[in-house]
């Protein structure tokens, strides 16, 4: 039963998110233009809870686990395992406060309704894995933004999704440029679980009644170790709670 009913399910949860990602274009146009920065930032904080709830019609279900203080007063420099898309507004939505910038490919910046607008005009970097060198400038500005802004940069180290929810190994060289860049802030690992497996069928069929769960760790002070120990600390905190 359940089998059969993920077809109709994914059906209308599909329309709803397509429906949502330009109508939310719109919204955030409007936003950015009336009303600047903080209008957008709003606009795009509701886009990323109604993304997430079009994933009702499915039974998914999300929760938010964070026994910590992370400091609103400086920087944070977000780090987690990558399952899926719905891991952005996840992460978008509960942590919305330190006003999360995403380190994403350049492909991601056009093409898609609300999501590229977002990423342009939003305050996130696209980076072109193909330029090394110009990727390495663009991290650097971008540190030097969020320095001066007091926000916060979200990074998934592995680069690519996960299909199966196992880690990959991570990629360090974008985290090493924030960490040597923004030496008052602060990484926060998160741990992201069963994100993977709303796909696990592909793209259609979604999986019904997935339990999204998104988990904050300790925040570390960049200042307290070498980027190397941070980084290997790091990814051993955010692997060690994978289910």
């Amino acid at each position: 039963m359940k089998n059969i009913l993920s077809y109709p399910l994914s059906v209308i949860s599909y329309l709803f998110f397509f429906l949502t990602l330009v109508i939310f274009h719109v919204i955030q146009w409007i936003s950015l233009k009336l009303g600047g920065y903080k209008a957008h930032k709003k606009s795009v904080d509701y886009f990323t809870l109604v993304l997430m709830r079009c994933l009702d019609i499915l039974g998914s279900r999300f929760s938010f686990e964070n026994t910590h203080n992370i400091p609103e007063d400086k920087p944070c420099i977000f780090v987690s395992n990558h399952q899926s898309l719905y891991d952005i507004p996840l992460i978008t939505w509960y942590l919305k406060k330190h006003h999360p910038k995403f380190v994403s490919k350049k492909e991601l910046g056009k093409g898609i309704p609300g999501v590229s607008f977002n990423l342009r005009h939003g305050g996130s970097v696209l980076i072109d894995r193909k330029n090394p060198r110009e990727s390495l400038v663009k991290m650097a500005e971008f540190a030097k933004y969020l320095k001066e802004t007091n926000r916060s940069a979200v990074i998934f180290p592995e680069g690519t999704r996960s299909r199966t929810g196992k880690p990959k190994k991570f990629a360090v060289r974008g985290l090493q440029i924030l960490i040597r860049q923004m030496p008052d802030a602060v990484i926060v690992p998160l741990t992201i679980n069963n994100s993977w497996k709303l796909f696990r069928y592909g793209m259609f069929p979604l999986d019904l009644g997935i339990h999204f769960k998104l988990k904050v760790h300790e925040p570390i002070p960049v200042n307290s170790s070498d980027p190397e120990s941070l980084i290997a600390l790091t990814e051993r905190t955010i692997i060690k709670d994978i289910e």
